[in-house]
């Protein structure tokens, strides 16, 4: 086996080891969605809209798949319960597929700017900081210089913590003294990064939701100041939620994408969580596409969101 399908493999096997909490409870609750019954029902129908819900799939996407379900059950006259898992399956990879942008088909490695500028957004607490590193970490492994910007000034662990994972990296990082302007600090990473004629520039941000108008005040500060050194400035606005808070990571991209423009969005401890289907209502309902997840601790646990993958190893038997 030659040294690609090996990572693929490797890459894979991952995927399906920090999805098996997820995988186990849906499992379990399609298991009593079915009992007693041999055949796909109105019974099993209500069900599975159950199983959906509390899966923290959301309830509009729910809605959507059952509705795909029971026109197949109409086509079909004749469905056995032993075959909802692999309709369900099937069902929900054709509804991304209809309803999401299409899987990142350049290599997210590989920007096409130079510097390519990503400004990071999302609470506090979601991993947002642990996913700079680990971006940082694997655009460094894809040979491409990186330079981080601390513009999250309001909180100074905010900044050690980033101080913290550019040592571990072993890339360069701008930062200015707690309370600084923030724009301030992402005019100087590009300035910067100009320089030092770096590939990446990852901008943290601060994750505060409490005044929306001073967020989205904030953020379109930093994107005017940016634009000042490179007119087209952030290329990427990338919004981390947890998806282990369930519905609440559908309320704080609510949040985000009405405070500024998100083109982005990486979905972070899935691996210590059974709520994973949240992935699912948040690649179908925000029409943004989902391009990471974060399934583990180690530096190579960030993996490029591939929609059906995903959905193969959630229902892998």
């Amino acid at each position: 086996m030659g040294f690609f399908n090996r990572l693929s493999k490797n890459k894979k096997q991952s995927l399906d080891k920090g999805l098996e909490k997820t995988k186990e409870s849906v499992f379990k609750k399609l298991s009593r969605a079915v009992a007693g019954k041999s055949r796909v029902d109105d019974e099993v129908l209500d069900n599975l809209e159950e199983v959906l819900i509390t899966s923290d799939v959301g309830v509009d996407t729910t809605i959507r798949i059952i509705e795909r379900i029971e026109n197949r059950v109409s086509r079909e006259k004749y469905l056995g319960t032993q075959e909802l898992n692999v309709i369900l399956k099937e069902e929900i990879a054709e509804l991304l597929d209809e309803n999401q942008n299409d899987n990142i088909t350049d290599d997210p490695w590989e920007p096409a700017q130079k510097p390519h500028v990503i400004m990071v957004v999302g609470v506090n607490g979601v991993g947002k900081t642990t996913t700079i590193g680990k971006l940082a970490y694997q655009f460094k492994l894809a040979g491409k210089q990186v330079v981080l910007g601390a513009a999250d000034t309001f909180r100074a662990a905010a900044v050690e913590q980033l101080q913290i994972w550019a040592d571990r990296v072993e890339v360069p990082i701008v930062m200015q003294k707690m309370g600084s302007d923030p724009a301030s600090v992402a005019f100087d990473t590009l300035k910067s990064a100009l320089t030092r004629d770096s590939d990446v520039v990852i901008i943290d941000t601060a994750g505060r939701l409490h005044n929306k108008v001073n967020l989205m005040n904030e953020l379109t500060k930093i994107k005017m100041v940016m634009q000042k050194v490179i007119p087209d400035a952030p290329h990427e606005v990338l919004l981390i939620l947890d998806g282990s808070t369930g519905q609440n990571a559908f309320e704080q991209a609510k949040q985000f994408t009405a405070a500024t423009e998100v083109t982005a969005l990486a979905l972070t401890k899935l691996d210590g969580t059974a709520k994973g289907g949240v992935v699912i209502g948040i690649s179908d309902q925000f029409k943004i596409p989902v391009k990471y997840i974060g399934i583990g601790e180690k530096l190579a646990d960030l993996q490029v969101f591939n929609k059906h993958e995903f959905v193969d190893s959630l229902f892998l038997n």
